[in-house]
């Protein structure tokens, strides 16, 4: 698995993803129904975020064929003390362990390259699938989380155990 920031040329990945219903339904509407939409979304947000802080979400591809698979980085949101790391893949690639590939090295890559105090994960308190995967990449389950502008019950992952959250 390899991890590259994302170019404009990606626009045909990033809405496949944005449109995927598993992506509508664990994370959120991010409004991105055409290719320009799509293109909007790399420039606002991961190249915005790589900018800004050197940091964001990545094209996931594989090494075999550079075949895109899916999204997976590390995210600062304001508002929030914490970097995430978030991740989508397309429906033909999922249950392949490259999510969790993915966001094992982005976690390790912002506690040991970054040297960040912790990465956290929030995923839906229903979404069974993103829990293993959040497990698999060294997190611990910390209970709910009031995530801002959300109603959906959220979990908290921490790469700090839960008995060393405050």
């Amino acid at each position: 698995m390899r991890l590259r920031e994302f170019t404009m040329q990606d626009a045909p990945l990033v809405l496949a993803l944005l449109t995927d219903p598993d992506f509508i339904r664990n994370v959120s509407d991010r409004g991105v129904y055409t290719l320009q939409d799509a293109g909007d979304y790399i420039s606002r947000g991961p190249l915005a975020s790589y900018a800004q802080h050197g940091i964001g979400l990545w094209c996931m591809e594989r090494l075999e064929d550079d075949q895109p698979v899916g999204m997976c980085g590390l995210i600062r949101r304001e508002g929030l003390a914490d970097v995430d790391v978030g991740y989508t893949m397309l429906p033909t690639w999922r249950g392949l362990g490259y999510a969790s590939e993915a966001a094992a090295a982005c976690v390790q890559y912002g506690l040991t390259q970054l040297q960040l105090p912790r990465v956290v994960g929030y995923i839906n308190a229903d979404n069974l699938a993103s829990a293993r995967v959040l497990q698999k990449a060294g997190l611990h389950r910390c209970g709910l989380f009031d995530f801002p502008g959300s109603s959906v019950p959220t979990l908290l992952y921490s790469s700090e155990p839960a008995t060393a959250q405050s």
